[in-house]
């Protein structure tokens, strides 16, 4: 075999666009159809309103507006408006930006100069325009070639910037953007900068109390502990509080405005701090775990050019404040002893409440212990011959960092299902956990129950959810049974083991249903899959005369030949969301509780509404 020539023809430069094109993930994660929070497409949407942000801290700007229709966005702020005669180079040459000057943007959240060339090289349409000194300037682009660069004219219009782009359906196959995401996404904007309104498709946000409304919106009220504990100094803000029915820790953390989703190194300090902070108080040497046990807590800081370990800005790397000031953990660790200190000394009656939520962990965690030892005994026991959990490879290597945001578990029923997916799937990113019959309804159990049955028991160590979702083993967990009424019982039985132990799966976004087609109709000429009564009805219009239909009822009918579609680039899942409306408790307690006659009622008056719309349809 001839070796292959290695010249300097092989030897390329790819310019600024081109390379982002290549290469998205590297400046935008994860590309995804929009079912996840953290799918490419508000990516895009926070570079943009990053910038926006920026202005504001600086004291530039208080609105914000953002349209978003058939799938075009338009992102407006009233702030000081590019230098006109940047405009161009702002969004379409790398390393330029005006953050690179500290003195400009002191503690912006985007240093890099890549956010807005990245969502510029990734739309099919992206138009800049600014404002300033009653004159606009704009520039528009396609796939990042400049296709339009306006000269400069005169205008009444308020100063600022605005930036319009359509993401380019070549990369975001099949997206859509779920207002949901999009919503909470500007609630942690206004959260985090009291004084700002956010106007989403005509809907204003704005928060008074910054992260005393997040965990207020997080937490039911009949849940809290004792009434939130907010702090702030001068670059730093805390609320906390504690929950009385949920099992881990839960934290928002925050930097620069950004939502750090995956921590870094202020989290990990703030978690130390709140330790050793309630040791010092009570005079005790607590367990760590017994202390942080139920707690749900959120921190923002602010830094000066912060270091984060990717461009998504999801998990802070900096080690320093900036400046003059000490160390991140330093810093925080001082805060929270002095701020939380005063803090329980002024107020015993919360430092009680938390005193005795201690103990009541260090109980149950004792209880635990035994049968903790025994279930992970049995646990490594089974793993070694059970073939319950079939693995992806992207826990190996490299592979674990660059992949992450792509793994994904799918929890399935049965062996042929899980044959068909395990034959189907992506084994670098896509694990598979076939369940034995139907689990346990574990609804008003203690977590004991987790260790002691076998399902629930595996599930958890695959997950690697034992203390939270910190080290999550899959950032997609995906519940894929069948279409009939054992399958539809299923997914509740799994769907209240997660919200009885573990909400925070769902609360961050991590728990979906995989939607698979429920017929095939098809010809000589052409196949389409169904996932509706009304899809199957435009498809026999379309392949006339009397194509073939197959009803699927169970994920096993689906061949591996024909399952790949539905579980790669094809794929549907259908997020699993909470409304915050509702507590957790009265949503299992009316559907898996032993309240019958209620739910028959319910049933009823609902497939009675669901008939007479077939019938009129």
């Amino acid at each position: 075999m001839a070796q292959e020539q290695y010249t300097e023809d092989n030897i390329r430069s790819l310019d600024w666009k081109e390379h982002i094109r290549l290469r998205p993930g590297m400046y935008i994660g994860k590309l995804g159809d929009g079912s996840s929070p953290d799918d490419g497409i508000y990516i895009l949407l926070k570079e943009v309103i990053d910038n926006c942000i920026d202005e504001f801290v600086m004291g530039a700007g208080k609105i914000i507006e953002i349209r978003i229709k058939d799938k075009e966005v338009k992102v407006r702020d009233y702030g000081r408006g590019i230098p006109l005669g940047k405009v161009v180079d702002v969004v379409s040459k790398m390393n330029t930006g005006g953050k690179y000057d500290s003195r400009a943007f002191k503690k912006a959240v985007g240093l890099n100069g890549v956010g807005t060339k990245a969502v510029n090289a990734l739309s099919s349409y992206f138009k800049v325009e600014s404002i300033r000194d009653n004159q606009l300037k704009y520039a528009e682009f396609s796939l990042g070639e400049l296709k339009t660069d306006a000269e400069i004219e005169e205008t009444t219009k308020r100063k600022g910037t605005k930036v319009s782009f359509i993401p380019d359906e070549k990369i975001f196959k099949k997206y859509k953007y779920r207002n949901e995401y999009i919503i909470k996404m500007l609630k942690n904007y206004v959260y985090l900068n009291p004084g700002l309104t956010i106007d989403f498709n005509g809907e204003k946000y704005f928060s008074e109390n910054g992260l005393k409304d997040l965990l207020n919106e997080n937490i039911p009220d009949e849940d809290k502990l004792y009434p939130i504990i907010h702090l702030k100094g001068e670059d730093i803000e805390i609320a906390i509080t504690h929950s009385k029915t949920q099992y881990s820790e839960e934290y928002h953390s925050f930097v620069n405005g950004q939502h750090t989703t995956q921590g870094g190194t202020h989290q990990a300090a703030y978690r130390e701090s709140l330790v050793k902070t309630i040791r010092e108080f009570f005079g005790k040497n607590y367990e760590a775990s017994d202390i942080r046990k139920s707690i749900v807590t959120a921190i923002a800081i602010k830094v000066m050019e912060p270091i984060f370990e990717s461009q998504t800005k999801t998990k802070l790397g900096s080690t320093d404040m900036g400046g003059e000031l000490p160390t991140v953990r330093t810093y925080i660790n001082d805060f929270v002893k002095t701020y939380l200190d005063n803090f329980l000394h002024k107020n015993p009656n919360i430092a009680e409440a938390i005193q005795q939520k201690i103990v009541q962990a260090e109980r149950e965690r004792k209880d635990l212990k035994g049968i903790r030892k025994l279930a992970r005994d049995r646990a490594k026991k089974a793993n070694l011959h059970n073939k319950k959990l079939r693995d992806c490879r992207v826990h190996l290597g490299d592979m674990k960092k660059e992949r992450r945001l792509e793994s994904t578990l799918f929890i399935t029923e049965g062996d042929s299902a899980s044959g068909s997916i395990t034959k189907s799937r992506d084994v670098n990113t896509q694990a598979v956990f076939s369940l034995k019959g139907k689990p346990l309804n574990c609804y008003g159990m203690s977590k004991k129950v987790v260790y002691e049955n076998e399902e629930f028991n595996l599930l958890q160590a695959a997950l690697n959810i034992e203390e939270g979702t910190e080290h999550l083993r899959y950032n997609n967990i995906v519940i894929a049974t069948d279409a009939d009424v054992d399958g539809m019982h299923i997914r509740l039985l799994l769907l209240t083991f997660f919200l009885q132990f573990f909400p925070e799966v769902i609360k961050e976004g991590h728990l979906y249903i995989l939607e698979t087609p429920l017929f095939r109709v098809r010809n000589k000429k052409e196949t389409i899959y169904c996932y509706s009564e009304e899809e199957r009805v435009i498809a026999l219009e379309k392949l006339k005369p009397k194509p073939e239909i197959t009803r699927f009822k169970g994920l096993g009918e689906i061949s591996p030949e024909e399952f790949v579609h539905f579980i790669g680039n094809d794929i549907r899942l259908d997020p699993v969301m909470l409304d915050k409306s509702i507590s957790i408790e009265d949503l299992l307690s009316f559907y898996m509780g032993k309240n019958t006659p209620d739910r028959q009622e319910f049933i009823i008056n609902n497939l009675k509404v669901e008939l007479d719309e077939i019938v009129e349809y």
